[in-house]
């Protein structure tokens, strides 16, 4: 167990880094609406808000080891980063995977008695009672895991040791405790299932949903985190029972096309909002070996986009260091590149904001996903371009369109749903939320920009998005113009 000068020593050390950001939180706690609202589903059951009917956009973070690895002041630090940077939600597993049932936390607790899903050790509880504590100081939800699905199958994990502790009955306790515990936070969605298919344990997947329900009154979201390139509507029982449907396209391959599953999950009935919950992670390794070289920046960006475009209320971002909370202490899994403490500040770390701060800038909850706006070629899959608008489906009532493309080439937009005689045309950087305008043009029903207005090289990477306007609309630009940042 720590001593209390360790911490002193610790909290020294992050001083610095702290200072660093904090102008950065003040900004954005004072520009951020004041959340401390429960949320539900909206009523097109197509999006999340809050209790007083406001959109809620999901920017995720994946921290499934937060409770495990970091001790309060670490997790303090790492809760003031993602808040300046414009993440709304926390992921992260109470029962975690690696080794969580049996190796301490730095404080030096087990999360249960003799690793009794019936016993928990009020110590451990109190420390997450902490931890839920400042996520509501930093108007940050946690989506909270009861446990990482391996404790419930009886299986051999291939990199630590697996306790299968659950049963149909002691899952709802066990739920029960915790719903009734958290019930009168309103920052707190739960998730379910801990990356793995419920197939042959639905019992107690059913049990500990209905666990979390009976403790928590009705009072918190719930959904259904599966293994990679599943969705939990692949398992309608359980479905059935979620207030939205979660998918994960996962890492397993050099391209996770998520447009597709997002579509088939968006089509689902009965209708409900949809997310990915963990695309590609920055930093990883791709199909999990070095050989193949590290998913970067662009692949976790460009799975956020294609998600979020393809009609997800939210998406998730994740680094291969800072879900882990690697550290020397702990062996490092899947060969991160750098500690969590330093992983926090990577690249794509920093461009999540752009994506919610594009799509705030327009209407959202009218928000649908359409296809037929892309015109031409739009076979492959590592550049395929999505888009979006508001509106109505099959109708020319639209006030904006936004479509996302991978790489840089000839794009055509139909912008018949667009009814207005002219149109404003913007291109957004999604690594600098800067806005390029295009200017305004007589709305003939297509869209494509001239040689002399199109992108380069000069002007950042390779992915961009589209943004056009009912130019009557006269919406405010998408992302931030700087001086001569259109010439």
């Amino acid at each position: 167990m720590n001593s209390q000068m360790d911490y002193k020593v610790k909290g020294f050390f992050f001083i610095g880094k702290r200072l660093n950001i904090v102008i950065m939180v003040i900004l954005t706690l004072c520009w951020s609406s004041s959340f401390s609202q429960y949320l539900k589903v909206s009523e097109n059951q197509r999006y999340l808000v809050t209790e007083n009917e406001q959109p809620f956009f999901w920017m995720g973070d994946t921290a499934w080891e937060l409770f495990h690895k970091l001790d309060l002041i670490e997790i303090e630090h790492y809760l003031m980063n993602r808040s300046a940077k414009g993440y709304t939600v926390i992921q992260a597993v109470i029962l975690a995977e690696c080794d969580g049932l049996t190796k301490p936390t730095p404080e030096g607790y087990l999360p249960l008695e003799k690793n009794n899903p019936l016993v928990p050790n009020e110590a451990y509880f109190k420390k997450i009672d902490q931890v839920v504590a400042l996520a509501a100081k930093y108007n940050l939800y946690l989506a909270l895991l009861p446990t990482w699905g391996s404790h419930a199958e009886d299986k051999e994990h291939a990199l630590f040791d697996n306790l299968s502790i659950f049963s149909p009955k002691n899952a709802f306790e066990y739920s029960k405790f915790l719903g009734n515990r958290y019930k009168n936070n309103w920052n707190i969605v739960w998730i379910t299932g801990g990356d793995r298919i419920p197939e042959g344990n639905e019992g107690i997947w059913t049990n500990m949903i209905e666990g979390l329900k009976t403790g928590s009154q009705g009072k918190h979201l719930i959904t259904y985190h599966i293994n990679g390139g599943h969705s939990i509507t692949e398992y309608p029982g359980i479905a059935e029972q979620l207030d939205f449907y979660m998918l994960q396209s996962g890492h397993g391959n050099a391209v996770n096309p998520n447009y597709q599953m997002i579509k088939k999950d968006y089509d689902v009935i009965p209708t409900k909002p949809v997310i990915d919950g963990e695309p590609v992670y920055e930093d990883i390794p791709i199909a999990f070996n070095p050989v193949n070289g590290y998913n970067t920046d662009y692949e976790a960006r460009r799975a956020m986009y294609w998600s979020v475009f393809a009609g997800g209320f939210g998406t998730t971002y994740g680094n291969n260091a800072v879900w882990q909370m690697n550290r020397k202490e702990y062996p490092p899994i899947l060969y991160p590149i750098q500690t969590w403490d330093k992983a926090i500040d990577a690249k794509g770390s920093f461009q999540v904001r752009y994506l919610k701060s594009l799509f705030k800038s327009r209407p959202f909850l009218e928000r649908i996903p359409d296809q037929s706006l892309i015109m031409g070629d739009n076979a492959s899959q590592s550049d395929f371009k999505v888009a979006t608008r508001d509106g109505t489906k099959g109708q020319n009532d639209a006030t904006y369109i936004m479509a996302y493309f991978p790489i840089v080439r000839d794009i055509g937009i139909n912008t018949a749903v667009i009814g207005s005689e002219e149109i404003r045309a913007w291109y957004y950087d999604p690594r600098t939320g800067l806005a390029y305008l295009i200017g305004d043009y007589k709305n003939t029903g297509t869209f494509s920009p001239k040689w002399d207005k199109r992108i380069r090289e000069s002007m950042g990477g390779s992915d961009w998005v589209l943004v056009i306007d009912d130019a009557s609309k006269n919406y405010s630009p998408p992302g931030v113009i700087l001086k001569n940042n259109s010439k």
